[in-house]
Order: C-alpha cells, then sequence, then structure tokens
C-alpha cells in the first residue's frame, strides 16, 4: 500500500472514530484522531497479522497502552478485516463487544486488555521479553500517549526494557501535547521526552506522526536497531481531521451532537475528495 492509499485508509478509520462516538453518545475521539496515521500503518503495512487468523503464534504483538483510544483501535481493525465496520456503532452499547475499552477475551485482534494508563507498556514489554526467553521472532508495539508518561510505571517498564535490550519492542508515544486536564507541559511536563527515554538505553525517533514517509522511516529504523529497543516519538494534533476538535483538549473525552457530527463528517469527506483527485 503506497502513502496515498494509505492516507485514505486514515481518513475512513477517522470517519470510523467518529461514527463510533457519536453512536455511543460518549468516548475518547481527541486522542483516536491524533493516532490515525499510526495506527494505519501498523496494521496495514508494518505489522505481521492475519484477520482470518487473529491468534496466529507467529504474529506481531499490539497494545494499546492508552486503552480509552478505542475508538480509534476499533475502527483500525474493523478497516482491517477483523470484524464488520457496521459493529463500530454498537461502541459501548448494552451487550456490545465494542466497549469503552479493549478487552482480549472478547475483541478479534486485540492481545491485550488495556485501559489503566501505565500498564500497557508493561505487559509489551512482557511479550517481547517472552519472544525472547522462546526464540521467536514476532515483534511488539505498544502505543502511549503523551499524558501517560506521568505514570511512574512507565519509567519502570522502559528501565526493564532498556537493560534486557529488548530491540523487538517498539514504543510508539502519540505526543498531541493535550490530555483531559489541558497543555501536558502545565498539568505535568514530561519533558523532553527523547533524552528521557535515551537515559533508559532507548534507540529515539522523533517525527511527524502524520507524515508517512517518517512513519516508514522510523519503523525501518526501528527494526534495523539491534541491541536497544526503539521509542518512535510521533508529534500530532489532537482531534486531527475534524475542524473544531484540532488542538482542543476539552474534545479529549466527549462526543459529538447531531450538529456537530456532521460538521465532522463534512470535514472529513472533503479530505477524502482531495486525496481522490490526487
Amino acid at each position: 500500500m503506497d502513502n496515498l492509499e494509505l492516507k485514505k485508509t486514515a481518513n475512513e478509520i477517522r470517519k470510523g472514530i467518529v461514527t463510533a462516538v457519536h453512536s455511543a453518545k460518549s468516548g475518547h475521539p481527541g486522542g483516536s484522531l491524533s493516532a490515525a496515521d499510526i495506527y494505519t500503518y501498523l496494521y496495514f503495512k508494518e505489522m505481521n497479522i492475519d484477520p482470518k487468523n487473529p491468534r496466529k503464534p507467529d504474529r506481531d504483538r499490539f497494545v494499546l497502552s492508552k486503552g480509552h483510544t478505542a475508538p480509534g483501535y476499533y475502527s483500525t481493525l474493523a478497516n482491517r478485516g477483523f470484524f464488520p465496520v457496521e459493529d463500530l456503532t454498537t461502541l459501548r452499547h448494552t451487550g456490545s463487544y465494542l466497549q469503552g475499552h479493549p478487552n482480549m477475551n472478547e475483541i478479534p485482534g486485540v492481545d491485550m486488555s488495556s485501559g489503566s494508563l501505565g500498564q500497557g507498556i508493561s505487559a509489551a514489554v512482557g511479550m517481547a521479553l517472552s519472544a525472547k526467553l522462546s526464540n521467536e521472532s514476532y515483534r511488539v508495539y505498544t502505543l502511549l500517549g503523551d499524558g501517560e508518561l506521568q505514570e511512574g510505571q512507565v519509567w519502570e517498564a522502559a528501565m526493564f526494557a532498556g537493560h534486557r535490550q529488548l530491540d523487538n519492542l517498539v514504543v510508539i508515544v502519540d505526543n498531541n501535547g493535550l490530555q483531559i486536564d489541558g497543555n501536558i507541559a502545565d498539568v505535568c511536563s514530561p519533558y523532553p521526552i527523547d533524552k528521557k527515554f535515551e537515559a533508559f538505553n532507548f534507540n529515539v525517533i522523533n517525527i511527524s506522526g502524520h507524515d508517512f514517509e517518517q512513519i516508514e522511516s522510523a519503523f525501518t529504523q526501528a527494526r534495523q536497531t539491534k541491541g536497544k529497543p526503539t521509542v518512535i516519538i510521533a508529534k500530532t494534533v489532537k482531534g486531527k481531521g475534524v475542524s473544531y476538535m484540532e488542538n482542543n483538549a476539552g474534545w479529549h473525552g466527549k462526543a459529538p451532537n447531531d450538529d456537530e457530527y456532521a460538521i465532522a463528517m463534512k470535514d472529513l469527506e472533503k479530505v477524502g475528495e482531495e486525496l481522490c483527485q490526487k
């Protein structure tokens, strides 16, 4: 899949995010939209996965450490063929398998239940260590929010991963700069993020999380790096693609009403039309 197709796919994933959260009347659109391009690259180009065989032993593993951005994860899995896209409208509904946080026991393609911030990276580190101990070839990817870096467990996991030289682990930080209470630099600054991970023996890559050339280059470098884990710090825009949500902390965890939904879909339809003309 070339970059234009990836952009088109990411736009469809963003439509799914907005549709799911609107249908649920609750959820977390901002951080789902900011990570949509990362999700797209992982699931449509980078990872060794098979929607027809979600539990195949040699598959690459993914852990959504910032589990509240499940709408982005679900929309990606649906568009990749793990379950019907139509099911996205059941998000958070009673009886639906698509609840507010990912459940590995219910959802095809989900490798780890998550939601309590800071814990997902620890699970991913454990998976990466297991692969090393068992001489397995699969790689492990985990996506963190930048506000999540305020959790001490993140750094305990990072210390262990660096010490054990887990070069089959890739940590991605969705650095959109905003968390539920506002600007991360004002709430409890995690900066400089790159220097901190460097101190824990990580290969550090800074990129734009909306530029597929940079994304591809980063994951290629991660595969080539031996003897240390990689962290990709992706600078992104919270609410990316929806005009009134972009860089607005208020859209961290609320759903659009009917009028707002219509505007959001119009924004995304326009993006899709422009991409089709390229």
